[in-house]
């Protein structure tokens, strides 16, 4: 049994059951929105621990004495200036005691004598009220400018012996019986905050004003559920800003930025948090924004901001840890000291923000955070830099980015994370076709990333899985690539390409639905997210026949990006299968602008996908080429037009046109009659089979034709096949 001496605020709401009846649902709105915007940031202020809540009540347990009393005084004096701005009815009172003892300690819960003492002096508080035990009063009898009136010993319910009582009275007035001019100030915010409550209270939707700290400082504006873009997840969610370089040395922007991007990778994999992934908070970099801001466009609660200071060996670091809905401040720290102890300064860091924010870091959370991080200073330094190359997205820096993930490699032979990132680089190259624009083809680096990735396994981290499971969507081994993927987000659950990976495998393998919901998580980890997130959510919108939607995404992704190469081809094909043909031909000639007819036409053979669907579902991929290949013919080439191609007798036009008319898929329906037709003539009738089958569940009427190929020894196999698409198998 564990146990320890703390001091113990209990509090509860006078009256809870008459407000209750009389209004269920304001009561309760108000009192969360009293907890939220005014108790809780005077509890963290004062470094306490709600233990629990109890409907009307409170229990929260502070390791000093006299920030117990003082946290309690300043709610009441809080709740008495919000209560004379508002009509009796909508008053909240609250009655406090406070008491210093032995509890038992059990999880996160406290027991025992301490408790109880604390509780029974709560029931005997007056309302507005803050009653305190002798042995707390012994503690803060000299250390708080307080009035404290002695009520002397009295029997307590379930207590053995009688407890020493002691009223807390207000703070001492000024002698001239006015108000100092900072604590007028401070009654005046005051009086805004409760106007602004009011009207959030009533017409629901006003912002609130804060004052910071002690009261004495300037308002700080908070942010505002209502005007989040994003809903608030499920549990404390955290923005990490670009920290700002005060460094007087040039070039010290890497090391400030690396500093950033470890504490967003190691907070990033404590499972208890929602954590924004870099590209999206690094979009601030360099821009003056409010905290309000951050919060309200990326929709957190809490946002991280600090400053790095670098003279040689010699670094210091500040950081505070805000919390954007009440403006104040959760936590904040700061280090001086040398650069080579600066990775166990970011695990201090990280272990006081989570321990801050009352979440549990694991042994292997503690084990991940800490196996990521290299020895050398200097590896690092050159892993940051590549990694931020990379993070931009097109040909030159990814190329400046190879070069500096090679370095920090060499400077640290045993560097996974180094070798992961160079593998998603290799592969970049190859998604993009930029091969020859880094003086290589596409097949050097694609086999460069396979050796990176047995390079990172040797080596294992969050992001090594990660990238294996995108070799294995490449390879079409769905099963290979969910079970690396689920490995990389048990590592680092705010992993938002863990979770792209995860959808990519999901949707080769004929469950895209599924792949849609991975998507939006990693949508909405990082924000501002990169063009290949759009490929995957349009790909699996695509595979589950919404092409409309698919459409919608791929276009909405182009606009944002319109350098997204990675979007033309899919988006074109998706065009195309709407009927939308002179757009898509557009798109196919914005993807390789100055190509004639045929080579247009021999675009869809020319280049591959780098994922691969698994063989049960391969159909889909095989219809994404078929997309592609009607934008690339010409305009006058319709489903009508190769029908009648089809009905020349000319065996050659003949051919053309049964090919081409599986293409168009199910917009070939009107000429089923004539494909069966077709069927008769043994020249055709592969071409008409595979036609028939493209077209799918319309080609119903061709049913009994193919039943009876079914078994032809040169065309049976087709048959078959069709007849499983026709009828949907």
């Amino acid at each position: 049994m564990q146990r320890r001496l703390a001091a113990i605020l209990a509090a509860d709401v006078v009256g809870y059951s008459r407000l209750m009846e009389a209004d269920e649902a304001d009561t309760l709105a108000r009192l969360k929105s009293t907890r939220e915007n005014l108790i809780d940031p005077k509890i963290t202020a004062h470094k306490g621990r709600i233990v629990k809540l109890m409907g009307d009540g409170a229990l929260v347990e502070f390791s000093s004495v006299v920030d117990a009393v003082s946290c309690a005084v300043e709610i009441q004096e809080t709740m008495a200036e919000c209560n004379a701005e508002l009509p009796k009815e909508k008053q909240l009172e609250f009655r406090i005691g406070v008491n210093l003892g032995d509890v038992i300690v059990e999880g996160q819960d406290i027991y025992g004598d301490g408790v109880n003492v604390a509780a029974r002096l709560e029931e005997m508080a007056e309302p507005g009220g803050v009653l305190i035990s002798g042995t707390a009063f012994d503690q803060v009898e000299r250390k708080l400018g307080f009035d404290f009136e002695s009520l002397g010993e009295k029997q307590v319910k379930n207590i053995e012996k009688p407890v020493r009582l002691y009223r807390v009275g207000p703070r001492p007035r000024a002698p001239s019986g006015t108000v100092p001019a900072k604590r007028k100030a401070h009654v005046e915010w005051r009086r805004l905050t409760v106007a602004a409550m009011a009207l959030i209270l009533v017409a629901a939707g006003v912002a609130l004003w804060k004052v910071l700290g002690d009261g004495s400082g300037p308002p700080v504006e908070v942010a505002s559920k209502a005007r989040m873009v994003l809903p608030l997840p499920d549990k404390p969610s955290i923005a990490v800003l670009p920290f700002t370089n005060m460094s007087e040395e040039a070039g010290q922007e890497t090391f400030t930025d690396g500093m950033t991007d470890d504490l967003i990778t190691d907070l990033s994999k404590v499972s208890g948090l929602f954590v924004i992934a870099r590209n999206s908070t690094f979009a601030y970099s360099g821009k003056p924004v409010k905290i309000s801001q951050v919060a309200e466009e990326l929709g957190v609660r809490y946002v991280l901001e600090g400053s790095v200071r670098r003279a040689g060996e010699q670094v210091r670091v500040n950081a505070q840890l805000i919390d954007a809905l009440t403006g104040g401040h959760v936590w904040a720290d700061r280090f001086d000291g040398n650069v080579a102890d600066i990775f166990a300064v970011q695990d201090v860091f990280v272990a006081k923000i989570v321990e801050a924010l009352r979440v549990n870091l694991t042994t292997t959370e503690k084990t991940e955070i800490a196996r990521a991080k290299p020895d050398n200073i200097a590896a690092k330094e050159a892993f940051e830099e590549g990694w931020s190359l990379y993070l931009r997205y097109n040909a030159k820096d990814t190329a400046a980015a190879i070069t500096s993930l090679k370095k920090a490699t060499e400077l640290d032979p045993e560097y996974g994370r180094a070798y992961a990132a160079l593998a998603l680089a290799y592969f970049r190259v190859v998604e993009s076709l930029w091969g020859k624009e880094l003086g290589r083809d596409e097949p050097y680096f694609w086999w460069g990333a396979h050796d990176y990735i047995e390079l990172a396994k040797k080596y294992p981290t969050s992001l090594s899985y990660t990238v294996e499971a995108l070799r294995d969507v490449y390879q079409g081994l769905a099963e290979d690539a969910r079970r690396n993927a689920g490995r990389a987000i048990a590592l680092d659950p705010n992993d938002p390409e863990a979770h792209v990976a995860t959808a990519w495998a999901l949707t080769i393998s004929g469950e895209p639905a599924e792949a849609l919901n991975f998507v939006a998580t990693a949508m909405r980890l990082n924000p501002n997210y990169p063009s290949h997130y759009v490929l995957a959510r349009g790909l699996a919108l695509f595979a589950m026949g919404d092409l409309k939607q698919a459409a919608e995404v791929f276009g909405e992704g182009v606009r944002r990006n319109p350098d997204a190469t990675a979007l033309f081809l899919p988006f074109s094909s998706v065009l195309a299968q709407l009927g939308r043909r002179e757009e898509a031909r557009q798109m196919l000639l914005k993807f390789r602008p100055g190509l004639d007819q045929k080579g247009l036409e021999n675009l869809p053979d020319t280049l591959h996908l780098s994922f691969k669907w698994d063989h049960e579902h391969a159909s889909v991929r095989e219809r994404l080429n078929d997309g592609v290949r009607i934008a690339a013919l010409p305009l006058d080439v319709t489903v009508t037009s190769l029908e009648a191609e089809l009905e020349t007798g000319n065996p050659f036009s003949q051919q053309y046109a049964a090919k081409r008319l599986g293409w168009f898929g199910p917009a070939a329906s009107q000429v089923v009659p004539a494909l069966v037709e077709t069927l008769k003539v043994e020249y055709l009738r592969r071409d008409a089979i595979e036609a028939l089958g493209k077209i799918g569940p319309p080609a119903q009427a061709a049913i009994p034709a193919l039943v009876a190929l079914q078994n032809e020894t040169l065309v049976g196999i087709y048959a078959k096949d069709a007849l499983s698409k026709i009828r949907g198998n």
